[in-house]
């Protein structure tokens, strides 16, 4: 029996081809369409999109770094290095480059703790740091690493992305503490600097001057930033260089410091408190700043610790203040040859007119006596006897005559009570009193007695070394004042030649009479090489004839009817001792002021480091000439 299959059972091919047919069109329009999406990108990419994509995509095989301009170095003006550069390595992390941000960054400083000495002020800076800088931007971490710390680096380097070690030129002041307040120091930038500077001059600078000439001379110093582009593979390190543009460095300069000189003056202050400056009264030129105690610079040079710095903050003598420029002392007996050429070129006394020193001055109407400093007085002296014997009583009548207001009008033009302009930040400008500056201060009106004292230098008067150096300068300068200058020469980069500093005449003081300059000088050279001079100590065996005048700065007060007594007087609350001086006499070369604080007479303790500064310099003076 034959059995035929039913009709659903037979397979329609027809409709099968059919159904095939559409799904391959469907299919292949699927295809088509993806095609043409990717042919329409790839046109976009290669076409509309290439200057983007072409310029990232080599951005990523080439980059462009900044090169640091080599900072200037400085000499002294004989030519001796005092702030050079030396090789160094930092560490330094890119914070884009580090997987796992914060706690990727943790984790690397971590295991670079382990390789390389990182204490938590290196962390802190680190971390303080990072939000002055782009993410893509190389972070410093620690300056000036040792060789061991470099090696160690390099062997575990393929495990630490993100931080890298960089060759630099580190500050370095072989001098130490000797030149600090002339110097200053470099340090880290931080923000304030990067606000205050050209930021695309300074990419890839990691320090800055902070204080001293390093600061004011910033711009000469630092120079002009350079590029290069270079070709990297994947990790980054650098394959070739393909461009590049030469920094620019900075200057060079030559500072009018003697560092001779510098040292003798340090060396004669010994372990005393105080300052000296000497100047050239020829051009202004500073040929001795010291302010001592000082601080080694170069421990700032890669960054300080909090606790050394604390060291230094709390150490005996405050290192960290410059007293040279902003130490304020009366000026004492100091102050008397400047009185005295006020007198005198006021026609108020002459040089031949005498006043009896019996050893007390009264003011008419009062009872309180002004005593001298030698009981019973010195008899009949004029001016350049009471200059060479440092007569109070003298100066208390020619005060009493002359007035506060026609006092402080004269000796301002010396430079007294204002900043004298110096080029280098931080000066002090002193004080010289008037009636008006105590009735705006204190709201009080101006004693008679007050005028007294003030003629001896004492009361309200303030000066700094510097001042008084620099009126000293204008003294024997016939009244030329300058503004004190420590640029001496510029070394333009790539110029071997000097070019000359010049020092910015301040004031003419006017002259009346020439002959009563004279007198004062005369007066100076009585204190040093007259038979009564306070400072007859001073020249002995001296090969040059020196002029000047001893002072003494009270810094408590005694009562009306009680005697100094050095021995039974603290330490700290003994007079300053000060002495101003010249030489030659017959022909200036140096002026000088010093300082001895709590140092007693300035006679015994403050002459003696004059003459050992002046031998220093007119030693080499007058034996030497420079070049033309």
């Amino acid at each position: 029996m034959i059995r035929f299959a039913s009709d659903s059972t037979i397979k329609d091919e027809r409709d099968e081809r059919q159904l095939f047919n559409r799904r391959a069109r469907i299919g292949f329009l699927i295809i088509s369409l993806m095609m043409l999406v990717l042919l329409s990108r790839y046109v976009w990419l290669q076409i509309f999109a290439y200057d983007s994509f072409s310029t990232r995509s080599e951005s990523n095989r080439v980059s462009v770094r900044p090169v640091v301009p080599n900072r200037g170095m400085i000499y002294d003006r004989r030519g001796r290095i005092i702030a050079e550069n030396e090789p160094a390595y930092r560490l330094e992390i890119m914070p884009e480059k580090v997987p796992g941000k914060t706690a990727g960054l943790k984790a690397l400083l971590d295991e670079l703790s382990t390789l390389i000495d990182l204490d938590e002020d290196d962390r802190a800076s680190f971390h303080r740091s990072r939000t002055h800088y782009r993410i893509f931007d190389s972070v410093p971490v620690k300056f000036n690493l040792s060789e061991r710390e470099v090696a160690r680096f390099a062997v575990n380097r393929h495990h630490l992305q993100g931080a890298d070690v960089v060759p630099y030129l580190s500050r370095h002041y072989p001098y130490g503490e000797l030149l600090t307040h002339v110097l200053g120091y470099t340090g880290r930038l931080d923000a304030d600097d990067i606000a205050s500077v050209d930021a695309g001059n300074y990419r890839g600078t990691r320090t800055i001057g902070k204080i001293g000439v390093e600061q004011f001379r910033e711009k000469e110093l630092h120079g002009t930033v350079g590029f290069e582009r270079v070709e990297t593979n994947a990790s980054g390190r650098v394959l070739k260089v393909l461009e590049r543009q030469d920094a620019i460095p900075g200057n060079d300069l030559v500072l009018s410091i003697d560092v001779a000189v510098q040292t003798a003056a340090w060396d004669a202050l010994g372990d005393r408190p105080g300052s000296v400056v000497a100047i050239d009264p020829a051009d202004g030129s500073l040929i001795a700043l010291v302010s001592k105690p000082a601080y080694d610079p170069n421990a700032f040079v890669h960054g300080i610790g909090q606790q050394a710095y604390r060291d230094i903050l709390n150490a005996s003598g405050r290192p960290l203040f410059n007293r040279a420029l902003s130490g304020g002392y009366e000026p004492g007996s100091t102050l008397k040859p400047f009185v005295g050429l006020a007198g005198l070129e006021l026609g108020l006394v002459s040089a031949q007119t005498r006043v009896f020193s019996n050893g007390e001055f009264y003011i008419e109407g009062y009872s309180r006596p002004y005593r001298d400093w030698k009981d019973g007085g010195h008899g009949w002296v004029d001016i350049k006897s009471a200059l060479e014997q440092s007569v109070n009583t003298y100066f208390y009548q020619l005060a009493m005559d002359m007035g506060i207001d026609r006092m402080h009008d004269y000796l301002s033009q010396f430079g007294f009570g204002a900043p004298t302009g110096i080029d280098v930040q931080g000066e002090g400008g002193g004080l010289l009193p008037s009636r008006e500056w105590k009735l705006a201060i204190h709201e009080e009106p101006w004693y008679p007695g007050e005028t007294v004292i003030a003629g001896i230098g004492q009361g309200f008067n303030v000066v700094t070394p510097l001042q008084l150096a620099n009126a000293v300068a204008t003294l024997v300068n016939g009244g030329i004042r300058y503004e004190p200058r420590l640029l001496y020469a510029t070394k333009q980069a790539g110029i071997e030649r000097a070019r000359p500093a010049t020092a910015p005449v301040a004031l003419q003081v006017p002259v009346n009479d020439q002959q009563n300059w004279q007198t004062i000088l005369d007066g100076m050279d009585r204190v040093v090489n007259g038979p009564r001079g306070t400072a007859r100590g001073v020249a002995v065996d001296a090969h040059f004839r020196t002029a000047g005048k001893t002072g003494t700065a009270q810094v408590y007060t005694l009562g009306a009817d009680k005697e100094y007594e050095e021995a039974e007087v603290a330490q700290h609350l003994r007079d300053h001792a000060l002495f101003i001086a010249f030489a030659p006499v017959e022909a200036p070369r140096i002026a000088i002021a010093v300082v001895v604080e709590h140092g007693g007479a300035g006679s015994t303790n403050a002459a003696p480091i004059a003459r050992a500064t002046l031998d220093a310099w007119l030693d080499q003076e007058l034996q030497w000439e420079p070049e033309p």
